[in-house]
């Protein structure tokens, strides 16, 4: 089903889990290359020390590298997230945002590698900044990527 990047972040912003956390996505580019993330520490989503939980930081990155490969590659090309690694640099307070982005330069690379049918396992470092743009998490997000045959 082909989605609307406006369309996609009001389904992201009605996800159950990210209303919990207090996820929101802030703006998806239209041509899919950027997509912004923030989540607001509240009552109900800070942990036992007033901090962001560590797996909210990471809930609030899981699933949009992949989301925006899959728009921007097409229906010809498996997209999987295959593994993630965080590294909890700073302790999350007040509000923190994520930009994922995905360069021409991403893409080229990712239609050489797999033009005769390889798999290609890329990695993708996402970065949870403060309002004071201080680094609080890296994210590192490898997908699975490999043009699907041609019957």
């Amino acid at each position: 089903m082909k989605l609307s990047p406006k369309t996609l972040k009001r389904l992201l912003n009605f996800y159950p889990p990210y209303i919990g956390a207090g996820i929101k996505i802030e703006h998806i580019s239209n041509d899919w290359s950027e997509l912004q993330v923030s989540m607001s520490l509240r009552w109900y989503n800070r942990n036992a020390v007033g901090t962001h939980f560590g797996g909210s930081l990471y809930s609030m990155v899981d699933p949009h590298v992949m989301l925006l490969l899959m728009q921007l590659l097409g229906k010809k090309y498996f997209v999987w997230d295959k593994s993630a690694h965080i590294d909890f640099i700073k302790p999350g307070k007040g509000k923190v945002t994520a930009i994922i982005k995905i360069s021409a330069a991403d893409l080229e690379d990712i239609k050489q590698k797999t033009e005769n049918g390889e798999k290609y396992l890329p990695e993708f470092k996402v970065e949870v900044r403060d309002q004071e743009n201080n680094l609080v998490a890296l994210a590192t997000k490898t997908l699975y990527i490999k043009k699907k045959p041609t019957d």
